[in-house]
């Protein structure tokens, strides 16, 4: 019997609810609703391509140049997107991640990620997802297990459906500021979405705009989460707790197949922005015994 592309396979099920985690990367792989997909997922005998699903530690987007200084240390990374010079998503994409408790409607995936040339720090990482009343509920932790303090920063990549494509969803993000790109995806700056076509605080149709770009300075709900809503056939909402300031935004234009082109609107919650390793803006500093703890998860109404 061959291997999965993905590894082992955990199902979870809860009522109309059924997901699927893997062990390649700790990763989502589906997520139904009845019957639905709601996330733009792959085949058990797929090799994941896009990043789909997938958990980005020890940091999100991309690392330019791939290279960065940490405490007077310069340290150097593979680049994975070279034609257009970066290290992305981190390093944690296609390591073997183990079950450390499991449940029908729940699972906790694990890896230590120990230290290497292009990342010399030990960080234990762990993600939990689950099924609950109200979706999928998904904890992330990172605990710095080595003798010296390290840079951290957490994404991850589902791709979020709500039709047959995203074109004639309406979209709302609420975000007050987009971080614009140069031809590397490396943002330039800041600028505020008021009166350009990337204002989406109030839902409106997404059409054919291209969109691949971090968001900022995010409007919370009284319980601190910030919410984007995808309606279209259905609403579904991705939320992120008060940990995660960037939402990068991706309709998907440059997927490897065409045919899963602007299928599924790529939301993508970060810790900190693209180019943090090198910019230092929103990382953190695990310092020694040190642990951070995120969350974010997906509903469907």
């Amino acid at each position: 019997m061959s291997v999965p592309p993905s590894g082992e396979q955990v199902e979870l099920v809860r009522g109309q609810q059924r997901a699927v985690v893997v062990e390649v990367g700790g990763g989502l792989r589906s997520y139904d609703v009845d019957g639905v997909a709601v996330v733009d997922g792959y085949d058990e005998h797929e090799l994941v391509t896009a990043a789909r699903g997938q958990v980005l530690a020890p940091w999100p987007n991309r690392l330019h140049g791939g290279r960065y200084s940490w405490d007077g240390v310069e340290h150097e990374v593979p680049l994975d997107e070279p034609a257009q010079g970066n290290a992305l998503h981190g390093l944690v994409r296609f390591r073997a991640w183990r079950i450390t408790d499991r449940s029908e409607q729940a699972v906790t995936m694990a890896l230590r990620l120990h230290p290497s040339p292009p990342y010399p720090f030990c960080l234990d990482l762990t993600a939990r997802w689950a099924l609950t009343e109200e979706g999928l509920d998904v904890e992330h932790t990172a605990t710095n297990v080595g003798a010296q303090a390290a840079p951290y920063a957490l994404g991850t990549h589902p791709y979020v459906m709500a039709g047959e494509r995203i074109d004639d969803a309406r979209l709302t993000v609420p975000a007050d500021t987009r971080l614009p790109t140069d031809e590397q995806q490396i943002p330039t700056g800041t600028q505020p979405v008021d009166g350009t076509a990337y204002d989406f605080r109030a839902a409106r149709v997404l059409g054919p705009l291209q969109i691949d770009h971090a968001f900022t300075d995010l409007r919370r709900g009284p319980d601190g989460r910030a919410r984007l809503l995808l309606e279209a056939e259905r609403t579904v909402e991705v939320w992120v707790d008060e940990g995660f300031d960037w939402l990068e935004v991706f309709t998907g234009d440059t997927v490897p197949e065409p045919e899963r082109r602007r299928r599924g609107l790529g939301v993508e919650p970060m810790t900190a922005p693209p180019n943090a390793f090198v910019t230092g803006e929103g990382l953190l500093r695990l310092e020694p015994g040190g642990t951070a703890t995120h969350r974010w998860g997906v509903r469907v109404r």
